[in-house]
């Protein structure tokens, strides 16, 4: 059932379930650029739970402040006002070192653009972020996440042998290594034809249904949102929508009408 909520409302879109632990909270966030005439209000008193287990799709207009909520949830850019809180922790009270870690042992990343080192064969692009934080990588993961990938006959290749959704699913295993709290998603699918597009989006759904993970996907695309378990719509950077169990009919119709 697709239902309005207003910001005050949106407290869990994700789950119906309250005794589920919150694998991300957002809490009146506000996020301002500029001063004076450059004032730029990206984020206006946003409320978000998102439960741990659920994937959520992001959506709105362009200019609605997506990717600012993309950014202030991971740690990328601090709120100007309210509290965003990862797996309970307040990003607030952490330094620029804190978030780095935090960004680094507790996030995983999947971008439009791969974000792949050249030099570095499939295998060692999964396990870097490990490696960076001075852990040793279990062999045996590596080697269950390239098969669930579908990469495991590709381990010491390099990202220029392979074909982007090839490199997208080295990027997914990355994010998966070191068992984040969330993985968001940034168009992980814009610079993909259709089929491979498929592919990575039903990888993102097995890794919610397969691993328990937490996935927030932003995305203009109503075909890759329908993967989701739930759709959040933003306008003028306020959550006024949320749709359940979408289908890709009825998130383009509300993208239409939020357009129009």
């Amino acid at each position: 059932m697709n239902t309005a909520y207003t910001p005050e409302r949106i407290v869990d879109a994700t789950r119906d379930t309250l005794d589920s632990p919150a694998a991300l909270e957002l809490d009146r966030v506000c996020k301002i650029y500029g001063s004076g005439n450059s004032r730029v209000e990206a984020l206006r008193s946003l409320s978000l739970t998102l439960t741990t287990g659920s994937y959520t799709a992001v959506m709105g207009p362009s200019g609605s402040g997506k990717s600012t909520l993309l950014h202030c949830a991971a740690g990328l850019d601090r709120a100007t006002q309210g509290t965003v809180r990862l797996g309970g922790l307040d990003l607030a009270g952490l330094d620029e070192d804190a978030l780095s870690r935090l960004r680094r042992d507790r996030i995983g990343f999947v971008f439009q653009s791969f974000n792949l080192v050249p030099s570095l064969t499939v295998a060692q692009n999964v396990t870097l972020p490990l490696r960076l934080a001075k852990r040793k990588p279990d062999r045996g993961r590596v080697h269950h996440l390239l098969r669930l990938v579908g990469l495991d006959d590709r381990a010491k290749r390099k990202p220029g042998e392979l074909s982007g959704g090839q490199q997208q699913r080295v990027a997914i295993a990355r994010a998966l290594i070191a068992q984040p709290d969330v993985i968001f998603a940034d168009e992980p699918t814009g610079a993909l034809d259709t089929r491979t597009a498929r592919d990575i989006l039903e990888l993102l759904r097995d890794a919610v249904d397969a691993l328990g993970q937490t996935v927030v996907m932003v995305t203009h695309d109503p075909v890759a949102a329908s993967y989701a378990d739930t759709v959040v719509f933003l306008a003028d950077g306020r959550l006024v929508d949320t749709v359940n169990a979408p289908t890709a009919d009825r998130v383009a119709a509300r993208m239409t009408h939020l357009e129009g």
